[in-house]
């Protein structure tokens, strides 16, 4: 047999239609052997909480059901579907069925944008892209309602880059991910911001007597995705809940995921910074609104370690094609080996190993950090009788997930940022006397904080006050004379 018959007959190995059901199943599969870290969070609890009271009352909240310190507070959910969802699944299949679906739902995003990202690039970098947007996404890899939209996220994202590589007009058939955006997380805001980079770069490819027709084309899309947006139980109010949490002002630097970026040690984010601006400097060149919106996703991120997650999801959406023009786009081997056989048995195959993966993690035990579950503590003290509590931040979702009134959660909304900075300040003892103020205007009957606490060491002190358990986990303080109930 010639060399040439044999070369015929060998067909190239299907990579372009394989890798994204490849990748994806194995986010999957990492994600659920990994199963605990997505756990670490204790708004996961409160997030099931709220589920579980919406499918009870058949309504949606409009005032503060969970705290005592804000009781009947104006308040909504913008995160209820996503509630609905997690309360559901938990009630199905407890904490295992949370982490699968959270898990899901990050293999889902990781693979959609695999694809959308050979669309313009070989294998090779594409498969790189993908990495490195893992490797920024994980330290916010956590069951909670933000995972569920990164689908929808990258697919809108997606669409409207496609419209700026092809010059096509606007993507109506994506107006429908909005209203599903929407219900699931109050960030759908940023889908709107999106539109703009697309406009803007449609008015610069055309001459200025152009304009008006391209601002006529976007126009009605736009106003079309506002009222997706708005398509809620509070209508259009959810659009205003990111300008809410950005008002709280200095008190975001008491919540670690709001906080700066810190660049006193070396980190996977301060690495991948570092190498793109090494690759800006071998020649790299974007055009001005990729090169905006990029600095754009590299400023969030910066400012806010949470949005690392947009950096890590929308930018490579952007750079994927103006890298193909630069550097060649991907060959006509990869573009040969994207038939459809190829690419149900590699979806067909990922299927498989996924079903495979939450039978046996189904069967696993996991359960949220312990940091962040006072469960011995509040068994023990006898924290449902004991009147108002004075809790510890990270305790706040478990007790509303026990059914104990909260003094404070996760809500930041609810509590606005001289609420939470009084009580950071308070419980640090950087301001003593406020809080000795604080223990007598909240009439409080127990505390539950954790040990490193300074406001621990304290109680320990105050004659009005009795340490009554205490673990590795949380530490409780009673009034000696807290009326009994």
């Amino acid at each position: 047999m010639s060399e040439q018959v044999i070369r015929s007959a060998a067909k190239p190995f299907p990579v372009r239609a394989a890798l994204p059901s490849l990748v994806g199943a194995g986010v999957y599969v990492l994600l659920l052997t990994l199963g605990q870290r997505l756990l670490n969070d204790p708004d996961s609890y409160s997030h099931i909480a709220v589920g579980r009271w919406i499918t009870a009352h058949g309504a949606m909240p409009a005032s503060d059901p969970f705290s005592f310190s804000m009781h009947g507070a104006p308040w909504i959910t913008f995160e209820w579907l996503s509630e609905v969802i997690y309360a559901a699944v938990y009630a199905l299949s407890g904490w295992a069925g949370v982490v699968a679906l959270a898990a899901a739902a990050i293999a889902l995003a990781v693979g959609l944008l695999t694809r959308f990202l050979l669309r313009e690039l070989s294998p090779t970098p594409a498969l790189l892209m993908a990495i490195a947007a893992v490797t920024l996404l994980a330290p916010h890899m956590l069951a909670r309602p933000h995972v569920l939209t990164l689908p929808i996220m990258v697919a809108w994202a997606a669409a409207l880059v496609g419209c700026m590589d092809r010059r096509t007009p606007p993507p109506y058939w994506a107006l429908p991910l909005l209203v599903l955006w929407a219900n699931l997380h109050g960030s759908v805001v940023l889908a709107l911001g999106l539109i703009g980079p697309a406009v803007l770069e449609a008015l610069l490819d055309e001459k200025r007597s152009e304009w008006p027709r391209v601002l006529l084309r976007w126009l009605p899309f736009t106003a079309l995705a506002v009222a997706a947006c708005s398509l809620t139980p509070y209508g259009s109010a959810p659009l205003l809940m990111p300008l809410k949490t950005l008002g709280l002002g200095l008190a975001l630097g008491w919540i670690s995921e709001w906080r700066p970026q810190d660049f006193g040690h070396v980190d996977t984010f301060e690495l991948l910074l570092l190498a793109g601006i090494f690759a800006l400097s071998r020649g790299v060149t974007l055009p001005v609104v990729r090169a905006l919106v990029v600095l754009g996703l590299i400023h969030f991120a910066l400012a806010q370690v949470r949005n690392a997650d947009l950096l890590a999801m929308l930018a490579p959406l952007y750079l994927a094609a103006p890298l193909a023009r630069q550097f060649g786009a991907r060959t006509e081997d990869d573009a040969a080996g994207s038939a459809r056989g190829a690419n149900l048995t590699a979806l067909v195959t990922a299927l498989g190993v996924m079903i495979l993966a939450t039978g046996l993690a189904l069967a696993r035990d996991v359960r949220p950090a312990l940091i962040n579950t006072p469960e011995a503590a509040v068994a023990n003290a006898g924290l449902a009788k004991a009147g108002p509590v004075l809790n510890d931040y990270s305790f706040g979702g478990y007790l509303i997930f026990a059914g104990i009134p909260t003094f404070i959660d996760g809500r930041g909304e609810l509590y606005g940022g001289q609420f939470i900075a009084r009580y950071n300040r308070d419980v640090s003892l950087a301001d003593l006397r406020d809080f000795l103020e604080l223990l007598d205007q909240y009439q409080f009957g127990a505390t539950l904080l954790a040990p490193n606490t300074p406001a621990v060491a304290l109680l320990d002190r105050l004659p009005d006050w009795q340490r009554v358990y205490s673990d590795d986990v949380a530490v409780v303080h009673k009034r000696r004379d807290a009326p009994k109930k």
